[in-house]
């Protein structure tokens, strides 16, 4: 008999004790909590031949990550060569493959049609969402979930985590009563669901509940924080509810906390920095020099592989004046867009257009930014991110627009944006 996980589905190369092991992973994962790396390093060594234990592994090094730790992902692809594997396994490796070489829309195609093959596959579901976010993708945020739940019900493992990716989904299409239901049935089965979370969160930011916000996230702090590895978004969410209602200090303290007090140089954490301190600094915040640390972990990152990553080290080096580094951006950006497949196309029609909107006003020239910034904002879901990322654009362009002497298209941008968070 075939050894399985918690689902049935077949774990080719796994010992019972290492499909228990991969099962306690997934579940950490299902979380983003606990350790599931150690799990599958356990699992590993039981059984070296375990594909999917250095499939998942790899996922999980490279998405978000930095070039270091990247590497770690690229070796978990060349352990998995050569193994065997059912269809679906070999599915995942070739997602991984594609990850590896930068193809985000191929790997996120791999694992569309593993997941409709096999609807119990949640790493399929869940790191296939992942990529739907990496690529603006706010139907397929929902669809690849919605989908699957038929195949799911409440007493099989992991319905918790299928209910907060199908609350984020809703939510990034507008479904904002059902969005918060789902996050909130997720969170009564795991409280410690920091996808659910996000995706409730997600809710009262676009619809300005902000003082609700506060209190949802200010509860239960150390269920959603402790052994948590998404616990510095949820607080950026944190953050955002106090700026919006003008509470600088409670931002400023959550950045200076959790947000970036051990400086981390993953990508996904330097994106919510960034986003922040941009926030608050098109409102004159004195932020003081705390853009200089996250400029300088940009300044040692490579550049043109993920366009929304590089809008926001754009942020940082233009807030700095490092005209050099910022010019390094765009080069990297120009480099990129003059390439093959989707990645050059999102860097030329968005990535380019939003990094060099960014510069020029950090520049002065308000006029460009408006310029660039206004002709693609309506697509820029393209280069990836949330609605509630993405839209520190539109604060750009509103500011912008002000500070060129466009009072009447600042105010139409503002009540515009009044409305669609009403």
């Amino acid at each position: 008999m075939s050894i399985t996980d918690q689902h049935g589905i077949p774990l080719t190369g796994a010992s019972r004790a290492a499909a228990d092991a991969w099962d306690r992973a997934v579940a950490a994962y299902n979380c983003y909590a606990g350790d599931p790396v150690g799990e599958l390093d356990a699992a590993i060594a039981d059984s070296p031949g375990f594909l999917m234990a250095h499939v998942l592994k790899g996922y999980m090094h490279i998405l978000g990550s930095n070039p270091r730790i990247a590497r770690v992902g690229r070796r978990c692809l060349e352990a998995a060569q050569g193994l065997d594997g059912t269809a679906g396994e070999l599915a995942h490796r070739a997602a991984l493959a594609a990850l590896v070489e930068g193809d985000i829309a191929g790997a996120a195609r791999a694992l569309e049609d593993a997941a409709i093959a096999e609807p119990r596959d949640i790493v399929a579901l869940q790191i296939g969402q992942t990529l739907d976010f990496l690529l603006g993708d706010s139907r397929m945020l929902r669809d690849r979930i919605g989908r699957a739940m038929p195949a799911w019900s409440p007493v099989m493992p992991g319905y918790h985590a299928m209910q907060g990716m199908l609350a984020f989904g809703l939510e990034e299409t507008g479904a904002y009563d059902r969005a918060e239901a789902a996050g909130r049935l997720a969170l009564d089965l795991e409280p410690r669901n920091g996808w659910a979370r996000h995706a409730v969160a997600h809710v009262m930011e676009m619809q300005d509940r902000r003082e609700e916000g506060i209190a949802f996230m200010r509860q239960d702090v150390p269920v959603w924080t402790d052994g948590s590895f998404f616990a510095i978004h949820n607080w950026w969410h944190t953050a955002l509810f106090h700026l919006g209602l003008g509470d600088v200090d409670g931002a400023l303290e959550a950045f200076d906390g959790p947000i970036f007090a051990d400086r981390s140089d993953l990508a996904f954490d330097m994106v919510d920095a960034a986003g922040l301190l941009r926030r608050l600094h098109l409102i004159d915040a004195d932020v003081g020099d705390r853009w200089t640390d996250l400029a300088d972990l940009y300044g040692r990152q490579p550049h043109g592989a993920y366009a929304f990553d590089d809008a926001h080290a754009m942020m940082a080096f233009a807030a700095t004046g490092r005209r050099d580094e910022a010019a390094a951006v765009l080069a990297a950006l120009e480099r990129a867009a003059s390439g093959q497949g989707e990645g050059a196309v999102v860097a030329r029609e968005v990535g380019l257009p939003v990094a060099r909107g960014i510069d020029a006003f950090g520049t002065g020239d308000y006029r460009t930014s408006v310029d660039l910034l206004r002709a693609v904002r309506s697509g820029a879901a393209r280069f990836g991110g949330s609605h509630a990322q993405r839209d520190v654009i539109d604060l750009t362009l509103i500011e912008a627009a002000r500070r060129s002497g466009d009072a009447a298209l600042a105010n139409a941008l503002a009540a515009e944006r009044a409305v669609a968070r009403g």
